[in-house]
């Protein structure tokens, strides 16, 4: 505490303690100057030998005496509080030698009472964070359910359900939204679901997830799951009314449930987690019919397969071959979400067709010539174009630049980077269980450069870019909130 501190809280006590003196004895004054009133035939009652040798009895002198000495007796106490709160002010951390030594210094005017008061001990007073303690353990609260529900991962939630709205023809509006935001809540709930169905098995192999660390309860657990669940079929209904809740909605909550509850630890664990992301994009379609969004459902529900079956061993380490399985996923989920080479080439292929359009606009000689041109390197000057023009008169280079065509590749090259690395990384040491987390992590993020991809080929590249976005966004919340 400062010095201006204590000299305002002297003051105060100063002015308090005089006021009352000075009250007191007024009031002392008045109650003597006023006649006693005879009651009854009595005498009036004379003061007796104790009631005249008492300190609190008017003595002989007047009212102006008794003032005088009341307001002497306000002033010696007043010094007295000023002297103890002086010395309390020097002994605390920071203050001068100097002012302890001129509180040390001064004369005791007040006998006992000043010895007593120095001799008290100081109260401790509490430091003071800036946070109390309801906040504090309200923050603490919050961020263990965060872990429990992993909610970074939620990231890669809505962009299923907008690639599945996009592939039939719904706008990415306000219903569109709260089907993402039935998802999320469903997602949240089957990692709350996850991690009560393996509070045992957490004990032994992850002690510091908040279940058996005992941060949250497992009943608590439980009840977060439920109400997260119900919250996502309210949610569902809002949006599409009792159809998609019941065809939409209901079907992926089932999922979900199922996947934790009884057929995560069997060979159908995969195909379970698989089905469910499935039906999260088809959850976007909402109640229109979802055919067209099969192929953006099976090239989720295809990485999510790969993703958790690698998953099953990020605590022993034994991957075997699966690294390698994830891989070649991989590979046919980057030939499928691009889409480039039907859109350049055609069902024709790709050498024929370049050579080809390259001869019909006499860029190339038609026939054997063509290849004997190309060979000698060299083209006749008559023959030859810009490269401008050669980008207008080619049709299929000019779908390759388009926007439609360049994001999902874009996004399809980002997509296998982010999976490719990890998983060569766990192929070269399958036995490192930190290996194999890494490269689950990475596969669940990789979902939203895949997201991307899809909804860029529905014709949204600039949504598709804002869904790329987030990638290192979700990269940076991982290292505080670890996704699996």
């Amino acid at each position: 505490m400062s010095r201006t501190r204590m000299s305002g809280l002297g003051r105060a006590a100063i002015t308090a303690v005089t006021v009352a003196a000075l009250g007191r004895a007024v009031v002392s004054t008045v109650t003597a100057a006023r006649p006693a009133r005879p009651t009854g035939s009595a005498a009036p009652s004379r003061p007796t030998a104790r009631a005249a040798s008492s300190p609190r009895a008017p003595r002989p002198g007047g009212p102006l005496t008794d003032l005088t000495r009341a307001a002497r007796e306000a002033a010696r106490a007043a010094g007295s509080a000023f002297r103890a709160a002086r010395g309390q002010a020097a002994a605390e951390p920071g203050v001068s030698g100097a002012g302890a030594a001129a509180a040390a210094a001064a004369p005791d005017r007040a006998g006992t009472d000043a010895s007593a008061g120095a001799a008290a001990p100081r109260r401790s007073r509490p430091y003071d964070t800036g946070y109390r303690p309801r906040s504090v353990a309200l923050r603490q609260h919050a961020r263990d359910v965060a872990e429990l529900v992993r909610a970074p991962a939620a990231l890669t939630v809505p962009g299923d359900v907008l690639a599945g709205a996009l592939a039939v023809g719904r706008p990415a509006g306000g219903r569109t939204l709260l089907l993402a935001a039935s998802s999320v809540s469903l997602y949240w709930a089957g990692m709350a679901l996850n991690d009560w169905a393996d509070r045992e098995e957490d004990a032994t192999e992850r002690p510091a997830r908040p279940v058996p660390s005992g941060r949250i309860g497992a009943g608590t657990a439980l009840g977060i799951a439920a109400g997260l669940t119900a919250a996502g079929l309210g949610l569902g209904a809002l949006a599409g009314g009792r159809r998609v809740l019941l065809c939409r909605t209901l079907p992926l909550a089932a999922s979900v449930w199922a996947y934790d509850l009884g057929l995560k630890r069997t060979p159908l664990g995969p195909l379970a987690m698989a089905a469910a992301r499935f039906l999260d994009v088809l959850h976007g379609t909402g109640p229109a019919p979802a055919a067209p969004a099969l192929r953006a459902a099976t090239t989720v529900g295809l990485h999510t397969w790969a993703v958790t079956r690698l998953s099953r061993h990020e605590v022993d380490g034994a991957a075997g071959h699966e690294p390698l399985v994830s891989l070649a996923v991989t590979t046919a989920t980057v030939l499928g979400a691009s889409g480039a080479a039907g859109a350049v080439f055609g069902s024709r292929g790709a050498a024929g067709a370049v050579l080809g359009r390259l001869a019909a606009h006499r860029v190339l000689p038609d026939g054997p010539a063509a290849l004997a041109t190309l060979r000698r390197g060299s083209l006749p000057l008559a023959d030859t174009v810009t490269g401008t023009t050669l980008l207008t008169r080619l049709p299929s280079l000019r779908a390759l630049l388009a926007p439609r065509t360049s994001v999902p590749l874009l996004a399809s090259a980002a997509y296998a980077t982010t999976c490719a690395r990890s998983q060569w990384a766990a192929l070269r040491t399958p036995q490192d269980p930190a290996r194999i987390r890494a490269a689950v992590g990475a596969g669940i993020h990789a979902l939203l450069p895949l997201q991307a991809a899809l909804v860029a080929r529905a014709g949204a590249p600039r949504l598709a870019v804002v869904l790329a976005a987030g990638l290192p966004q979700a990269a940076r919340l991982a290292r505080k909130v670890s996704p699996t």
